[in-house]
């Protein structure tokens, strides 16, 4: 049983004299404490050294992409020419079913080869013998430099890395040009506290103390350039009747130092944005044209790539961005956000409030078929992201108009346009239900058939009440009759009247 070990000075073929050491992995560590050891388990058979870094770059980017190299398959059908039951021992298992196949040498790849391919490492110096340490060394720097300068020149991911470092520095100079503003308002506040109210453009209020300096010299000065007439007059005004405190020269000279910064990051912040508009249309021009310079340099920057940003489902492009938005609702079982960064794009800000989930929806949509297009696409044109935009712009156009029509369907799916009306809640004042007058009653004439009924129907109900009281009437005359013919009364004597005696008086 052989082993194959790669190292950047060549290949070397060891013979594993004790093959039941390879069955104890985890006390293999054992045997190569020592040189000594070492060499009792393994015996170096070849060693197959590069002739320059350029054989030992392509041997190395073959067994990255796990291909067998040139040098390595004349090596090997040498040595297993007569060697032919024998296995090799390999640390990569792509590489070791691209010897199976070409070579039809059987390889063994597994746990124990990793760790016994671990002690050779260690032991590395004193198993290859007749190679200095320096010079391994020097080949291993030099092949290490030879190799990453390869995978960056050739990687087709590190093109798009100009424009996220752009990205990320104009966020950057963003934050430090809003801290250095805030600091020189403050500053300068001090003095003059009424100029910062009446000049709200922060380059303009820089440029104004870089050319003024005190608020002395504000009424000399000639801010025509500056600011606009209107606002200069009111400018004048205020330094007369300030109330800021007095500075000296050496403060007003600190200050106008870091205006001086604050228009050199200024103008620094044009120049790279007008470089990141050049790269973007250069390198994504269809998404460019969808969503923005700015927008789409930072999905990409967020995404790593162009291409890693174009294997993203629509799904995600559209909260791209809202992460932390997005896992705390699925924890708190709440709902998921409807936008991330595309929520800056004009589409999705021109939108209304309850349109913006809608068009975010369909804008990410487009947006990811717009980067698949720059990245996997031969030719280089905005056309795909223009048409794209004008339905888009169309939908939105329909969705503010409140045409919700089907966009998919048959033909039969007509759309019906439905105006929006706003129905009014306020009631109006009836001054005729304060009327405590009675109605009067209708004409028969005038009633309907429904009421004439009714009223016939209390009519028979009062007649009938009528005709039952009139018979217990007639009922009980006719008993008292009987009573008084049957009985006669006796007269009843006259009541003699007492007279009335007065009462003496108490006087």
């Amino acid at each position: 049983m052989f082993v194959l070990y790669e190292t950047p000075a060549g290949y070397a073929i060891f013979k594993l004299l004790d093959e039941k050491k390879l069955a104890e992995v985890d006390n293999l560590y054992l045997e190569f404490q020592t040189p000594e050891k070492a060499n009792k388990l393994l015996k170096l058979k070849h060693f197959e050294k590069f002739n320059d870094t350029t054989e030992a770059l392509a041997a190395a980017t073959a067994a990255v992409e796990g291909k067998l190299s040139k040098p390595l398959k004349k090596t090997l059908k040498k040595f297993f020419s007569d060697e032919v039951q024998s296995s090799l021992l390999v640390a990569d298992a792509k590489l070791g079913n691209a010897i199976k196949d070409k070579l039809a040498v059987p390889c063994v790849y597994n746990t124990g080869v990793q760790e016994l391919m671990r002690c050779i490492r260690q032991q590395a110096d004193s198993l290859l013998s007749g190679l200095p340490k320096r010079e391994m060394t020097a080949m291993a720097l030099g092949l290490a430099h030879s190799l990453s300068r390869y995978k960056l020149k050739f990687s087709p991911d590190k093109i798009d890395t100009m424009i996220v470092q752009a990205q990320c520095l104009l966020d950057d100079l963003d934050k430090e040009l809003n801290n250095y503003m805030m600091r020189a308002r403050e500053w300068y506040g001090w003095h003059f506290p009424e100029l910062g109210k009446l000049i709200t453009d922060n380059i303009a209020f820089v440029k104004t103390i870089k050319l003024v300096g005190t608020r002395e010299n504000m009424a000399q000065s000639d801010l025509s350039d500056i600011l606009p007439e209107e606002v200069e007059e009111k400018v004048k005004e205020a330094a007369e009747i300030s109330m800021g405190t007095e500075i000296s020269e050496d403060d007003i000279m600190n200050i106008q130092c870091l205006c001086d910064e604050i228009l050199s990051i200024d103008e620094y912040r044009t120049h790279l944005y007008d470089y990141l508009k050049t790269r973007m249309m250069a390198m994504a021009p269809n998404l460019t044209v969808l969503v923005g310079e700015t927008v789409g340099a930072r999905l990409i920057a967020h995404a790593g790539s162009l291409i890693n940003l174009a294997k993203h489902p629509s799904s995600t492009v559209q909260i791209l961005g809202a992460e932390k938005a997005l896992f705390r609702a699925l924890k708190t079982k709440k709902d998921t956000p409807k936008y991330g960064l595309i929520f800056h794009a004009q589409l999705v800000g021109q939108a209304s409030i309850k349109n913006k989930g809608r068009m975010s929806r369909s804008l990410a949509a487009k947006a990811s078929l717009a980067t698949r297009v720059d990245a996997f696409g031969e030719e280089a044109s905005c056309e795909l992201g223009a048409t794209h935009k004008v339905k888009l712009e169309a939908r939105l156009r329909l969705l503010e108009e409140g045409n919700l029509r089907r966009l998919s369907g048959t033909g039969k799916a007509k759309a019906k346009f439905e105006k929006y009306q706003a129905k009014s809640e306020v009631f109006t004042y009836e001054p005729e239900a304060d009327s405590t007058i009675s109605i009067k009653k209708r004409k028969r004439s005038e009633s309907t058939p429904a009421e004439v009924k009714d009223e016939s129907v209390l009519e028979a109900s009062e007649n009938q009440d009528e005709s039952t009281a009139g018979g217990e009437k007639k009922k009980k005359k006719k008993k008292k009759t009987k009573n008084q013919d049957h009985e006669q009364p006796e007269e009843a004597p006259p009541s003699k009247k007492k007279p009335k005696t007065k009462e003496p008086d108490s006087d």
